[in-house]
């Protein structure tokens, strides 16, 4: 709603579409609030990216799509062979970057700390439970998270304090998909900076959790979660993690748009990457669009922007 009110306002002529949970395209009543895909149903020509079942024609698609098929390089890749301009980031860093073990492979080739972790297949870890619950624990620390291995929004993610929690942690985020990552629990200080082409940066943003950990509930439910803009960071500080978060952008070959979330311990390694997000939240009140007001780019200018550097 927010992104098609601010290119209507910049100009643009905007056509709003809506996929329902079978994966069939609907345009979507302008009208509504919120946007809901019920509408007449469409479909996306390839080649040659024309909307058929309506005269609307098109230059660009703004992909506003969380999570998989919607940012893991599987609508790239459609609007690729589509021959249509996007908005963000490409097929490549898309998926990279929605597939938390080759980020961190990635990043960690670039020379640039990120969360120890270790990989877990569901294969592996049916065959033996209780050595893998062993051998993490040795390699990681008693208590840690688990989290689904392309997935977003801290769905199936959980924290195991104990061995004992480690293995029904492991199952639940195996319910999401085939391998799971099990990450050491940092304790730390949530940092955010979003990053446009350029690669330039946005002056970092700090999350203010108001559970233990920044889960679903805190994210999306728990209204005492904050977002404070700009982090209480000294200059140095600052500049630090802009570089860093410029430096992952481009390890990953991100374009368009990210958001870079870093863990933060001032007294010991420093900034660490927890993730790299190609299609962050883009509400005028969510992290990146707020980074970016702070830093001087409106909402609306910031919309612009994307679309123009998609044409380009």
């Amino acid at each position: 709603m927010a992104i098609h009110k601010a290119l209507r306002g910049a100009g643009f002529e905007v056509t709003p579409v809506g996929i329902d949970r079978s994966g069939l395209w609907h345009l979507a009543d302008p009208a509504g609030d919120p946007f809901a895909a019920k509408g007449p149903e469409v479909e996306l020509a390839v080649p040659g990216g024309r909307l058929i079942g309506t005269d609307s024609e098109f230059d660009v698609v703004f992909p506003v799509l969380h999570g998989p098929f919607g940012e893991d390089g599987t609508i790239q890749g459609a609007l690729e062979m589509a021959g249509v301009p996007y908005v963000g980031c490409g097929v490549l860093s898309s998926a990279a970057a929605m597939h938390k073990d080759i980020a961190k492979r990635l990043l960690t080739h670039a020379g640039i700390a990120t969360t120890p972790w270790s990989m877990v297949s569901g294969p592996d870890f049916a065959a033996d439970p209780a050595g893998t619950v062993a051998r993490l624990t040795s390699e990681l620390g008693t208590t840690v998270f688990v989290k689904p291995n392309q997935l977003g929004s801290s769905v199936g993610v959980g924290m195991a304090a104990a061995e004992s929690d480690l293995k029904a942690a492991i199952d639940e985020a195996l319910r999401f998909g085939d391998s799971v990552i099990v990450e050491e629990a940092i304790v730390g200080r949530e940092i955010e900076v979003g990053v446009l082409d350029g690669p330039r940066a946005s002056l970092p943003g700090e999350v203010m959790s108001a559970n233990e950990w920044y889960d679903y509930e805190a994210k999306y439910v728990n209204e005492d979660s904050r977002f404070q803009v700009p982090a209480e960071l000294d200059d140095g500080e600052a500049a630090t993690v802009r570089d860093l978060a410029c430096r992952s952008f481009s390890a990953l070959e991100c374009t368009g748009l990210a958001r870079v979330d870093f863990f933060y311990e001032p007294d010991g390694r420093g900034f660490i990457v927890n993730e790299v997000n190609t299609m962050p939240g883009f509400t005028p009140i969510s992290g990146f669009p707020a980074m970016w007001e702070a830093s001087g780019l409106s909402y609306p200018d910031l919309c612009r922007e994307l679309v123009e550097a998609a044409l380009r």
